[in-house]
């Protein structure tokens, strides 16, 4: 009775053990679709041009482009946000190359020949979205402090995370975690010391 109940307890695990993997290889298979989805968008020049153009800002370049404009549109008052959006990326920096390297995932031109990677990378790995997750943890005391450009935030994150996978540098899922970990971590951070200040 007991060799029973361990056979079929066994073979229980082995069912679920199987659907899961099932499961991540579909989930796997629609993410490189989606990389191949967006990626046809660049066939035209000039969404090429658009798509490598955005992602160069988002290797360092938007940031200073965006203090300088959020200060000249609200004056001194813009210091303390600006600072702390520095803060999140500095922060999350210290996070990413390790998560990056923990988890490994490589990118969606290196698993697929066909993907063409339409620039230089900066690192190896592919999850998750270093853009991403600094532009979010960046706009995100931007958006608590001035609500008014939640709109132009979405339409940053949106630009950015179209040019990461119209690139072929990474998958969508890559990008749902940047932003998420942006997000996770730039949002309670910002809502915090914004509250007390």
């Amino acid at each position: 009775m007991l060799l029973a109940s361990n056979r079929r307890l066994s073979l229980e695990r082995l069912v679920l053990a199987e659907t899961a993997l099932l499961w991540r290889d579909r989930l796997l298979r629609a993410d490189l679709a989606g990389v191949h989805l967006v990626a046809r968008s660049t066939r035209f020049s000039l969404t090429r041009m658009l798509a490598i153009t955005i992602s160069k800002l988002g290797n360092g370049w938007i940031y200073p482009i965006l203090a300088a404009t959020i200060f000249a549109l609200v004056g001194h008052e813009a210091w303390p946000v600006i600072a702390l959006g520095g803060l999140n990326a500095a922060l999350l920096h210290t996070l990413f190359p390790i998560i990056k390297k923990r988890i490994g995932r490589k990118r969606p031109f290196h698993v697929d020949p066909r993907l063409t990677s339409l620039l230089k990378i900066l690192d190896e790995h592919s999850f998750p979205s270093g853009h991403m997750m600094t532009l979010s943890g960046v706009l995100a005391p931007i958006v608590l402090a001035w609500p008014s450009a939640a709109a132009s935030a979405a339409a940053l994150v949106l630009s950015m995370a179209w040019s990461r996978i119209a690139t072929a540098h990474h998958y969508p899922s890559d990008v749902l975690g940047g932003l998420t970990m942006g997000v996770a971590m730039g949002y309670p951070l910002s809502a915090c010391i914004l509250g007390h200040w």
